[in-house]
């Protein structure tokens, strides 16, 4: 009988011990699980706005490529006694050089680990911001 009264303190520290140890995981995992959401909820608004800076960007540019390919033209033409598709398919050359630069550069950049949630919150965002369900 006095092993059992013996046995049973054990028991009960044995029990505080390991639901304070289970406790505290999950306090832990609890804790990580709310870093990680609010990494994604950052990770999708800077998405979001780095992707509206770069279409204001690329609209702005565009007027700019704009600009500089009549100037770019209109040296050409000043410059040399060629036709003027000639000089319009060097024009198109440069631009075609630069495109397939500026797309493989772009592609090596866009790449990268993004988690379901961010490309999900994207997508939504995306639908919601062009109007569609």
């Amino acid at each position: 009988m006095a092993e059992n009264n013996m046995d049973k303190p054990k028991n009960k520290s044995f029990a505080n011990t390991a639901s304070r140890i289970s406790a505290i995981a999950s306090s832990v995992m609890d804790l990580h699980v709310r870093i990680a959401l609010q990494e994604v909820d950052r990770e999708k608004r800077r998405l979001i706005s780095g992707g509206i800076f770069i279409a204001i960007g690329g609209i702005l540019l565009l007027l700019v490529l704009i600009c500089i390919h009549i100037i770019f033209y209109l040296s050409l033409r000043n410059y040399n006694n060629w036709q003027t598709e000639y000089n319009l398919l060097i024009i198109i050359c440069v631009d075609l050089f630069l495109a397939g630069f500026s797309l493989k550069l772009g592609g090596k950049l866009a790449k990268g680990p993004y988690l379901p949630q961010t490309l999900e919150g994207l997508g939504k965002t995306t639908k919601a911001v062009l109007g569609k369900k």
